[in-house]
C-alpha cells in the first residue's frame, strides 16, 4: 500500500513539475483530449480500484474469521462498568464476570462488544486498538496477548461524569492456568467458610444488596449491578478504581458515592462497623 501511494505521489509530482517548468511547446500535449481522458478518468479509476482490492484483502488478513472452537467474550459497556460474559459456540453464556477479561496467551479471542446505555469504547492500548460500543449495534474484533501479564484497559469515549473511572483489566494467562480459572468461574460461589463470612452472607441478603447483585448458588439474583459470584478473585474493584482487597471493599461499600460520585450503587454508610467488616470478608472470600 505504501509503495503504491508513493508511486502515485511521485507520478503526480513529476507531472506537476513538468507542467510548471517545461517550455510551452513541450507541455502543449498535456491539454490534448486523449491525455485528459486517460489521466483524469482512466488512471484514477484503475489505480483506486486496485488499491481498493488490495486494501480489502489486507483488512481481511488483519481481521480473520474466528477459528472453530475459539474463545468468544461478550463485553457490554454500562455507566460506568463492564459486564463480561464468556460464550460457547452457540452464543450461550458459560461464565459471567465484570470489569476484567481473561484470556489464554497466544490464542486469538473474539470480543463481541455492546452498549446498554450510551456510546462507550473498548480499548486495551498494550494489546489492540479501540473499538466503539454503540447502543443497538454489535461490533466485534479479535486480538491475542503475546505474553502473560495484566494489561489495563479503558473506556476511550466520553460517556458521562465518571468516564475517567471506567477502566478494566485484561489478564493474559498460560493456557493451563486459564482452563483452571474457567472451571472455577463457571461454578457457583463457595459456601462461607467461617463465622465472619457467614455473618457477611446474611448481611448481604438482608441489607438489600441482593436486589442488584447476583451471587450464583445463593438467593442473591439481582441483575442491575455486576455479578459478584467470584468477585474476590478479580484484580480491581469499581471498574479499575480500587485495588481488590478487604480495605478497599469496606471503603467501596460504605462510601461508593464519595469514591465514584453518580454511580448507581448507594453508599451503605448505615451498616455497623461489624456488619461492614463481615460483608467485606464474605465478598473477598468469593474466589
Amino acid at each position: 500500500m505504501f509503495a503504491a501511494a508513493a508511486a502515485i505521489f511521485l507520478l503526480v509530482l513529476a507531472l506537476a513539475l513538468f507542467a510548471v517548468f517545461a517550455r510551452p511547446e513541450r507541455r502543449r500535449w498535456l491539454g490534448g483530449r486523449v491525455v485528459v481522458i486517460a489521466g483524469g478518468v482512466a488512471f484514477p479509476v484503475i489505480a483506486l480500484s486496485a488499491l481498493l482490492v488490495f486494501g480489502l484483502s489486507t483488512l481481511r488478513a488483519l481481521d480473520p474469521p474466528p477459528a472453530p472452537g475459539g474463545i468468544r467474550i461478550e463485553v457490554t459497556g454500562r455507566q460506568w462498568w463492564w459486564e463480561v460474559r464468556y460464550l460457547d459456540a452457540e452464543g450461550g453464556t458459560i461464565a459471567i464476570s465484570a470489569n476484567e477479561v481473561r484470556m489464554p496467551v497466544g490464542v486469538p479471542v473474539e470480543f463481541v462488544l455492546k452498549s446498554a446505555d450510551v456510546i462507550h469504547s473498548f480499548w486495551v492500548p498494550s494489546l489492540a486498538g479501540k473499538l466503539d460500543m454503540i447502543p443497538g449495534r454489535v461490533n466485534s474484533y479479535r486480538f491475542a496477548a503475546g505474553r502473560p501479564g495484566i494489561y489495563r484497559g479503558q473506556c476511550a469515549e466520553y460517556c458521562g461524569a465518571e468516564h475517567a473511572l471506567m477502566a478494566f483489566f485484561a489478564v493474559a494467562m498460560e493456557p493451563a492456568a486459564f482452563r483452571d480459572w474457567m472451571a472455577r468461574e463457571r461454578g457457583p460461589a463457595a459456601a462461607p467458610g467461617d463465622a465472619a463470612a457467614r455473618r457477611g452472607a446474611e448481611v448481604f441478603l438482608n441489607a438489600g444488596c441482593a436486589a442488584c447483585h447476583t451471587i450464583r448458588g445463593t438467593e442473591a439474583k439481582g441483575a442491575i449491578g455486576p455479578d459478584l459470584t467470584h468477585v474476590g478473585g478479580r484484580v480491581s474493584l469499581a471498574a479499575g478504581t480500587l485495588p481488590n482487597n478487604i480495605g478497599s471493599m469496606e471503603g467501596w461499600i460504605a462510601s461508593s458515592q464519595h469514591i465514584k460520585p453518580g454511580n448507581f450503587m448507594p453508599s451503605f454508610d448505615v451498616l455497623s462497623s461489624e456488619d461492614l467488616v463481615a460483608v467485606a470478608a464474605y465478598l473477598e472470600s468469593l474466589r
